[in-house]
């Protein structure tokens, strides 16, 4: 793991059936939730209630918590999918913060590079995530780990993230 400049920085993944990680889960995905890159609204209550063991039914997921001095710092909210060109896993980071009063100390740098381990345990060809295009500091984090947009042709583009919501 890359060294950090907060003292006693120590990240694990996270057991969804602890009181103590599953309160750091819901206090951390919060606080992104209420960010302008996060969307600028807390979550509703009945997230609040039912986000940790919704993690803990889904097959492959994995949430890392990064703790400095053990207090919760930024967390990593990730799933294994798979890549059919490659016929291996791959994870997708669904969700990265940093709490702010830790930003730009190495926190995120850390919990990319514990990404990174856990998915090569798991034998992932690849880690997926997406960025908002104008979240610069991100983009240039995602850029020092060795992150690049989606392309299979030049020709073609790069791969573009798309939504459509359902009730």
């Amino acid at each position: 793991m890359t060294a950090s400049v907060i003292p006693e920085l120590a990240i694990a993944i996270a057991n969804y059936r602890d009181s103590a990680d599953a309160a750091a889960i819901v206090a951390l995905l919060d606080a992104y939730a209420r960010d302008p890159m996060g969307g600028g609204t807390p979550l509703c209550d009945d997230v609040r209630e039912r986000l940790v063991s919704a993690l803990a039914e889904q097959p492959g997921a994995f949430t890392l918590i990064a703790r400095a001095k053990g207090e919760p710092a930024g967390l990593a909210n990730c799933f294994t999918g798979f890549s059919t060109f490659a016929a291996r896993p791959l994870v997708n980071i669904h969700d990265i913060t940093v709490l702010p009063q830790y930003r730009g100390k190495g926190v995120g740098r850390a919990l990319l590079n514990a990404v990174a381990q856990e998915a090569q345990t798991r034998g992932a060809c690849k880690i997926t995530l997406e960025v908002l295009s104008g979240n610069e500091p991100a983009i240039a984090a995602y850029r020092q780990a060795g992150f690049v947009q989606y392309g299979l042709d030049p020709a073609m583009g790069t791969a573009q993230f798309w939504e459509r919501k359902l009730p």
